[in-house]
């Protein structure tokens, strides 16, 4: 919280339904750059670290990505993202979360997951987040995810690996330790 009295007229505004984006599109390819901006700049504020990938991917870079994205907007325009591929054992690897910070705590994300859950059914989806990003953590716990292991990106920084899926742990677990 920051002892504001009241949120910003942006956190009003009701979201719109999660729609594919389309990265030949300019427009939304520069609006989700920025967004992607602002959201891992919170991130990197959080876990200490500056050097998030996709914190310095070029608008070329991303367009190049091979990743699918779904989109949230207000009112406002493109607030949050999800992007997700299948790895070849038939995982569903969510890439990046990413929502703009005026939108934090308004279901952006879990409106996101949700629609991914529905398009993308896996019996196992894993994701990677930035330990020290708390908040990250708290989400996929939620959302049944379980941490399974720790990677160390940089001196004193870690990315938490979680998993969720409908196999046994000892399927998950062998999943887990090829990926590494």
């Amino acid at each position: 919280m920051t002892g504001r009295s009241h949120a910003a007229p942006e956190s009003h505004w009701p979201l719109g339904e999660p729609f594919r984006l389309d990265l030949t599109d300019s427009d939304i390819l520069s609006h989700l750059w920025d967004l992607q901006r602002a959201s891992y700049a919170v991130e990197a504020r959080l876990i200490g670290f500056d050097g998030i990938p996709p914190l310095h991917e070029t608008l070329e870079q991303l367009r190049a990505c091979e990743e699918s994205f779904l989109g949230v907007r207000d009112e406002s325009g493109l607030v949050g993202a999800v992007a997700w591929t299948r790895l070849p054992n038939g995982a569903l690897e969510i890439c990046r979360l990413v929502v703009h910070p005026v939108a934090h705590r308004r279901g952006v994300a879990t409106a996101l997951l949700n629609a991914l859950d529905s398009i993308e059914p896996a019996e196992l989806t894993v994701v990677s987040t930035g330990t020290a990003n708390l908040p990250a953590i708290a989400l996929y716990r939620r959302r049944g995810f379980i941490p399974v292991g720790e990677r160390q990106v940089a001196p004193g920084v870690t990315i938490t690996l979680l998993e969720r899926g409908h196999a046994s742990a000892s399927q998950q677990s062998t999943t887990t330790h090829n990926r590494m």
